[in-house]
């Protein structure tokens, strides 16, 4: 009977414990593909991209000095707004790694924000020439590459990596380039595998040229003599089909829809927006995320956040760094803050098998039972045949490269307020909508959380400024739990410690 109360206690003191971290709002999830859908690492539910393309200032800005990221005044003018917008990942397409990005990381971290990032750059042994893939395709592209990841890798934020960007577009380019891209997507997995705290998906985002997106799709799928190390991740498509008021069959999404039923990998829209008709109306983003769409696709990323010369812009930036929102950027929030029950009714709830998260989804009979395709012989359009170095990265991915690791990092509450103005068509927005709520805070925020509780009006009970004596008081009632000779007063101990907590 001893042995017997010893043995509840403990159950007692872990279900306190367990209870404890369960609740805890500190983390953001790591997202992981199981089949053909990003899922919570953590919580096993389906995850979808609503989101936003980001790069300011366009691939020029780019330079030793600065990228989208390096400049935590901007980030905290642009995150603040990205919540506004009511998105949960930003794209970007080029950064600088040997740039500290730790603050920009943890900002977007703090506000439920993933990064799904092009490892490329327009910088000279940055990107792969599309036209002679073999002139660019040397080790110092893959250090460029590599050192990115070594970076971003450490931050559990981001979602995945873009091993291209329209890189196959047009005749030539599909007759010399894919072997490339499919070559890259494996020293990238590679490299992952080795020096990389965690699995993180490696994508390809496709341009919106039917005559190569299929057939590149199909090629980047498939397993190579059974090996699922050059198989992308997942798969962006560019879309702009959808221009003004359409339905999905005026559009083709239906088509895409039937194209892609049998994909094995997670399909999102990497870019859409079509800005043939202004102000933009994005009726799409309905369609995307409806019940037709959301079990071949997973969400998509809206074309672009800046205004640029191409007229895509939700916002408008000024020489001093001011931001006007557009009419675009209204409508799109309209549409974006009605997706919070995505097709729930479609997506069965995940089931947990150990510690492994098994994702319930419809049958696809013709899906291998490993989950990717044998390659064929030729893909339709493309050029398979031009043979790749695959030992020139080798070195690389074996000793690594020295990049450091990013981390999350103390943020004060001054940085989370845009220093910049931000108008809206009838003046300046209110404060609030310039300030980042901190959703997530990582374990790292105690005076800055509790300053915006209590300016919302919140009971200061609930602050984290009470954060300290909460834990004090989790990790007594746990005690409590441990040395209670009476079960019956463990049991009461539990159940306060619960009402407290």
């Amino acid at each position: 009977m001893r042995y017997f109360r010893m043995f509840l206690r403990w159950v007692m003191f872990a279900l306190c414990l367990s209870f404890k971290f369960a609740n805890s709002e500190s983390a953001i999830n790591p997202i992981i593909v199981q089949g053909n859908r990003f899922i919570d690492s953590v919580t096993g539910k389906p995850f979808f991209v609503k989101g936003v393309d980001y790069q300011p200032g366009g691939s020029s800005e780019i330079t030793e000095e600065r990228d989208p990221l390096s400049d935590p005044e901007v980030c905290a003018r642009d995150i603040s707004l990205f919540q506004e917008l009511g998105i949960n990942t930003v794209r970007i397409y080029s950064v600088n790694p040997e740039l500290n990005h730790d603050k920009c990381m943890t900002m977007l971290a703090v506000a439920g924000i993933y990064l799904v990032l092009d490892v490329n750059s327009p910088l000279d042994n940055q990107h792969l020439n599309r036209y002679e893939p073999w002139t660019s395709y040397h080790p110092l592209y893959l250090e460029h590459i590599f050192n990115i990841i070594e970076e971003f890798s450490y931050y559990n934020n981001t979602l995945g990596f873009f091993a291209g960007n329209e890189i196959v577009n047009d005749r030539r380019s599909a007759q010399y380039s894919p072997p490339y891209i499919k070559n890259v997507i494996k020293d990238m997995k590679q490299f992952i595998k080795l020096h990389s705290p965690r699995p993180i998906p490696v994508g390809y985002s496709a341009a919106d040229y039917l005559r190569y997106r299929v057939s590149l799709s199909k090629y980047l799928e498939c397993c190579e003599h059974g090996n699922s190390a050059s198989s992308v991740d997942f798969y962006g498509i560019n879309s702009y089909q959808w221009c003004g008021s359409q339905t999905m069959e005026s559009s083709g999404y239906d088509k895409l829809i039937d194209t892609y039923k049998s994909y094995t990998k997670p399909l999102i829209f990497s870019e859409f927006g079509c800005n043939k008709v202004l102000p933009r109306q994005f009726e799409e983003v309905s369609a995307l995320f409806s019940d037709r769409m959301n079990d071949v696709f997973s969400g998509g990323l809206v074309y672009e956040f800046t205004q640029e010369p191409n007229n895509y812009g939700l916002v408008k930036i000024n020489g001093e760094g001011d931001a006007l929102l557009l009419d675009d950027f209204f409508q799109l929030k309209k549409h974006y803050t009605h997706l919070d029950q995505v097709g729930r009714q479609q997506l069965k709830v995940p089931t947990r098998d150990g510690n492994l998260i098994f994702y319930e989804q419809k049958s696809k009979n013709n899906i291998p039972k490993n989950g990717c395709p044998v390659c064929l012989d030729k893909y339709s359009n493309l050029n398979i045949d031009t043979k790749v170095d695959s030992d020139l990265g080798v070195f690389l991915i074996k000793e690594g490269v020295s990049n450091e690791h990013g981390q999350f990092v103390q943020l004060e509450d001054s940085e989370l307020v845009s220093k910049f103005k931000i108008y809206n068509g009838t003046g300046e927005v209110p404060e609030k909508v310039k300030r980042i709520e901190i959703l997530h805070d990582l374990g790292i925020f105690n005076d800055v959380k509790d300053k915006n509780r209590k300016q919302a009006g919140d009971n200061p009970k609930t602050s984290t400024g009470f954060r300290l004596n909460q834990n004090l008081f989790a990790v007594f009632m746990c005690f409590m739990l441990l040395i209670s000779d009476n079960i019956l007063t463990g049991i009461r101990n539990l159940a306060a410690f619960i009402y407290h907590v």
